[in-house]
């Protein structure tokens, strides 16, 4: 047996086990017993069938409730059983259980399943029958703690239901923090306990009981423990020679490609090539093991796949520190090319050659001009760590980003991760001076525990953002139990992500500006209170839409700050927060009013500053007074320069300052509204 559900009478006293408190109980095999049985009890009561072969008892007429009587509860029992024969005349049935009815209450759930790439993940929220379609729970990965456990019970939009809501009497919170400690111990100590849901569980103005649950049950759990990994030396990401094995003339080559983006490489760089003399102007040897240097530090391989592990075995016995193997046709492809790609690793570890790849575009070191990859063009240098599952992506974005004036620091398309994977090259950016903030594209993990455990450390030196791939529920197994359909993986995913401080974006465009406002020293702003400065009266009504919708407070101005602007504000300006200095705001006007913020800097946390193309203020003009007002504060500037070519000076003077400058206002709220909610924990409508 691998998998099993309890029966109900099992389900509650495992619950009861732990201190969950649930309702009395008999199992009746005969319609004669139902009747004491029920009265025993205590009326009203409840009856259910008890098949293992019925999983949805209401679906199948075996459920009565309301029994207030002997007579009623064997009319039940009889009724029950021919509702259940008619619904599946093969089921096995049991019996009929017969249980206290429980009172009326607010109606919860508390669940958990065993998520395959991160382990037990416990769900809390509004249960009942309304369930799935309110979808108003919270989850978390296991192991928690009791102020976690709190955060998790607050969390959820109906929090007021459990505090008191129009009148209504509080409900027993601390009984509901109680039972939740209560489950999550029983999840952990019960290592065949797949998933389960608690529902209803439903609380009281004193008290709580667990009305119902399924519990799933498997003696075949697999979990991946948190392995200890051997940091890559950061000494092989700073090669000094390179072989390209499959260099080519031929344009229509890979090999071609690799090496024509290596030839600025400025170590040394070694065609290999059995059938020519020289590639591409260079010197060309027929196996690397020709090269007359002792030592070679990486080694980029174009062959195709049945030639790899002589490659490999070669590049080994070259002493070759990392073999960049960009050939397709491995695990990704068949059975065979699973075991093609296990045995070059196998080959490669022999000699102590460490993998990226394969399948893979590739790894790029812009500082030291590395690009083993087949990009259009090599990107610039700067601090952006850029690590993706995608090689596609990582073209995209390598040249969407020379047009942005977007630098990195290191560029890694993961393909197959035989070898070589994110938790390295995490750790590889985390090491590297160059990097300032890290950007991951993901589609899966495999060992999640073990990638909480490294990102939390990484995230509380450098940030860490994530584009994450695969919310959509299409293509996902249907679930066995509420929980599993409430807490799919990408919710799983989003959790881990804001347990290890990793920030949560939705789209590349978002996850490059994120990383823009993190590279920046002062990276956080200190809290929600936000005030705007614009000369666009138009756009700081949207500043004010914008604000409420992604989760940014924005302050009301005290009396004393709106007296001290009155003093060279013109007479008509709003008073009021946005702050709108007039379509006619002069660079001094902005430069006083600056000044006076810098001054009452206690009053909020970020400053937006909102600015539109005009013959009054040049966007160099405006630009010269943040940059001035950034000096002046250690809280958050955060401007956004509106229009197109026209402001381009503008934001130029900023990015040369590193102080990011967004060109779409509701994108400047959305980013910000991200970081809050990752932060403070700030509940905002579409935040991307």
């Amino acid at each position: 047996m691998t998998e099993w559900m309890l029966s109900e009478s099992d389900g509650y006293d495992l619950l009861s086990k732990y201190g969950i408190p649930t309702p009395k109980y008999k199992i009746v095999t005969r319609a004669e017993d139902a009747g004491s049985t029920a009265e025993a009890i205590g009326f009203p009561v409840v009856m259910k069938i008890m098949s293992p072969d019925i999983v949805h008892k209401s679906d199948a007429g075996g459920v009565i409730v309301g029994i207030g009587t002997k007579e009623a509860a064997q009319s039940a029992f009889n009724q029950i059983v021919a509702n259940a024969r008619a619904y599946n005349q093969n089921a096995d049935i049991h019996g009929v259980i017969i249980e206290n009815q429980a009172a009326p209450g607010l109606e919860l759930i508390i669940g958990g399943k065993t998520d395959p790439t991160f382990g037990k993940v416990i769900t809390f929220g509004i249960g009942g029958t309304l369930v799935e379609l309110m979808k108003d729970v919270t989850l978390r990965i296991l192991p928690i703690d009791e102020d976690e456990i709190r955060r998790m019970v607050t969390d959820i939009d109906s929090y007021p239901l459990i505090t008191g809501y129009r009148g209504s009497k509080p409900k027993d919170e601390e009984c509901l923090i109680q039972i939740i400690k209560n489950v999550c111990k029983m999840f952990e100590d019960q290592k065949d306990l797949r998933e389960f849901d608690i529902n209803p569980i439903r609380l009281y103005d004193s008290g709580a009981c667990a009305v119902d649950a399924r519990i799933i049950m498997d003696d075949d759990i697999h979990l991946l423990d948190v392995v200890e990994l051997e940091p890559v030396p950061p000494e092989y990401f700073r090669p000094k020679s390179v072989a390209v094995i499959g260099a080519s003339d031929d344009t229509s080559k890979m090999g071609y490609a690799v090496m024509h983006n290596l030839l600025h490489f400025p170590g040394k760089v070694y065609p290999i090539n059995n059938k020519r003399d020289t590639i591409q102007g260079l010197q060309a040897y027929p196996t690397i093991l020709d090269v007359p240097d002792e030592e070679i530090d990486l080694a980029v391989i174009t062959v195709p796949a049945r030639h790899v592990p002589g490659v490999m075995e070669e590049c080994g016995k070259k002493g070759v520190k990392i073999a960049v193997v960009i050939t397709a046709g491995f695990k990704e492809m068949s059975e065979e090319g699973a075991m093609l790609e296990e045995r070059i690793v196998q080959i490669a570890h022999r000699y102590g050659t460490r993998i990226v790849g394969p399948n893979c575009l590739g790894l790029i070191i812009p500082p030291i001009g590395l690009d083993t990859t087949y990009v259009a063009q090599s990107p610039n240098p700067g601090n952006i760590a850029f690590i993706s599952q995608s090689g596609a992506i990582v073209n995209t974005v390598v040249d969407w980003s020379l047009t942005k004036d977007i630098g990195f620091s290191l560029v890694v398309s993961v393909g197959n991760q035989a070898d070589l994977n994110f938790f390295d090259y995490l750790r590889a950016a985390a090491a590297d001076p160059e990097t300032k903030v890290i950007i991951m594209y993901i589609e899966q993990i495999k060992n999640g525990k073990a990638f909480m455990e490294i990102v939390s450390e990484v995230s509380r030196h450098k940030p860490v953002v994530a584009l994450k791939a695969g919310s959509s529920a299409r293509g996902q197994a249907a679930a066995a139990s509420h929980t599993g359909s409430l807490s799919g993986s990408y919710d799983v995913y989003i959790e881990a992500f804001r347990k290890s401080g990793v920030l949560l974006v939705h789209t590349l465009t978002g996850a490059f500006l994120a990383a823009e406002m993190l590279s920046h020293p002062k990276r956080y702003p200190k809290g929600r209170r936000a005030i705007v400065v614009t000369n666009a009266g138009g756009f700081a009504v949207l500043s004010s839409d914008y604000s409420e919708r992604y989760g940014v407070k924005m302050i009301d101005l005290p009396d004393y700050l709106v007296k001290e602007l009155d003093s060279f504000l013109p007479e008509f300006w709003n008073r009021g927060n946005p702050v709108d200095l007039l379509g006619d705001a002069t660079e001094g006007r902005f430069e006083k009013t600056f000044e006076v913020l810098a001054k009452n800097d206690a009053l909020w946390d970020m400053c937006f500053i909102v600015g539109f193309p005009n013959n009054i203020l040049s966007s160099e003009q405006l630009a010269n007074q943040i940059l001035k007002f950034s000096k002046s504060t250690d809280k958050r500037i955060i401007p956004t320069l509106l229009g197109g070519a026209s402001m381009d000076r503008g934001r130029n003077i900023l990015h040369a300052q590193n102080i990011p400058s967004f060109e779409e206002l509701d994108m400047m709220y959305r980013v910000v509204g991200r970081l809050l909610y990752q932060i403070y924990r700030v509940k905002a409508q579409g935040v991307y």
